[in-house]
């Protein structure tokens, strides 16, 4: 009996522990989904590079993320669809042609980009799952961005992207 007792606090324990984010994760909401990350971690990587990454943008008077009304305005409902394929956009075509001949700046990047492709997997769950409707509203303001990134070169749109994270993350945390 008293074995019992011990095996279900222990059990309350790990499935409360299981429960909590990790150091210096926050669990985000977008619609149906909620998603740890470390948000900390993405965003002092991104900073130890940013200067060097923004340098190597010739266009500046183009943006991605920034287009009028492309991540402004979308609605609790679209913010699953629009941030599940956000972020396969830059796992998939973002952090692939970001390379430079800086090891340091390389190795960030690959911290980012695992970061972002931890973040993928659980955000791909909620998609299968049906907990990520994705209505014609984010369906538009992707295309938006994808269009933007395509109208340049591959390794010009790529680094004006990740150039770009700033936006993005700003964004999640106010829809935070």
């Amino acid at each position: 009996m008293r074995g019992s007792h011990l095996f279900l606090c222990l059990f309350s324990m790990s499935c409360w522990v299981n429960l909590m984010p990790t150091a210096g994760n926050k669990i985000f909401h977008f619609g149906a989904c909620r998603v740890s990350m470390s948000m900390t971690e993405i965003r002092s990587g991104f900073t130890a590079i940013k200067a060097n990454i923004q340098s190597r943008d010739p266009i500046r008077s183009l943006s991605i993320l920034s287009h009028p009304h492309s991540l402004h305005k979308v609605k609790t409902s679209d913010r699953c669809c629009i941030t599940h394929h956000l972020f396969d956009f830059y796992v998939d075509k973002v952090f692939k042609h970001c390379k430079t001949e800086d090891s340091f700046v390389n190795r960030k990047i690959s911290s980012i980009a695992n970061s972002f492709l931890s973040v993928r997997r659980r955000l791909g769950q909620c998609h299968e799952q049906n907990n990520c409707v994705c209505g014609e509203e984010s369906t538009e303001k992707f295309n938006q961005i994808l269009a933007n990134y395509e109208g340049l070169n591959v390794t010009s749109a790529a680094m004006k992207s990740l150039g770009e994270l700033d936006i993005l993350l700003d964004w999640m945390e106010k829809s935070h």
